[in-house]
């Protein structure tokens, strides 16, 4: 899709959500059956992204592979009912979930994501420190990543702790190291330059 697409006059579910296509210019999600509209990210957004990438692909064990921006069903409503899909910054998940969409069709799910990452913009941050992280983690998503460019870049890392839904040590600034879900070492000051 090239433009905005027409509004739907109803509530869409995953599968109309999927229908609409592609489009260049802006962001879309589907929060509970509504099509939510957001603007490219900026370009200091899209180099920190960019940099964060680089640093996990070559830390990711060889079963996981990492894909930006791609359109996640969270899964929390039977097909049939107006639907929830996210479009994180990043997320990491097993290798076989690509083949599963390139074999039968559909979005990614959240089932078959380890890690999240949001990248916070001026105009997400409650977004992403509430909604989304009560979306991820009532999605069973085990891992959830919310970085903050705003001096000093901090990584707030998120792990799912049934039924208590996400809990975190606090903000992380210069260098975060973890070993859960997988080995890997950021350097959070050289998102931003």
């Amino acid at each position: 899709m090239t433009a905005v697409p027409k509004t739907p006059h109803h509530l869409l579910t995953v599968a109309e959500y999927a229908e609409l296509g592609e489009d260049d210019r802006h962001r879309y999600e589907l929060q509970e059956g509504s099509l939510v509209v957001s603007p490219s990210p900026s370009p200091d957004h899209g180099a920190a992204l960019l940099a964060l990438a680089t640093q996990i692909a070559p830390q990711l064990p060889r079963h996981l592979e990492q894909l930006l921006e791609l359109d996640v069903d969270l899964a929390l409503v039977p097909a049939d009912r107006p639907g929830f899909v996210r479009r994180p910054d990043l997320i990491v998940v097993d290798r076989k979930a690509r083949q599963r969409v390139r074999q039968d069709g559909g979005l990614l799910r959240a089932s078959e994501v380890v890690v999240v990452v949001e990248v916070v913009s001026p105009g997400s941050r409650r977004i992403d420190h509430v909604i989304k992280r009560d979306e991820y983690a009532d999605a069973g998503i085990p891992h959830y990543w919310i970085v903050d460019l705003d001096e000093p870049v901090s990584l707030l890392a998120c792990h799912l702790a049934e039924p208590f839904g996400y809990q975190d040590p606090g903000d992380v600034a210069g260098e975060f190291v973890t070993e859960v879900p997988f080995p890997v070492r950021l350097r959070l000051d050289e998102l931003v330059e």
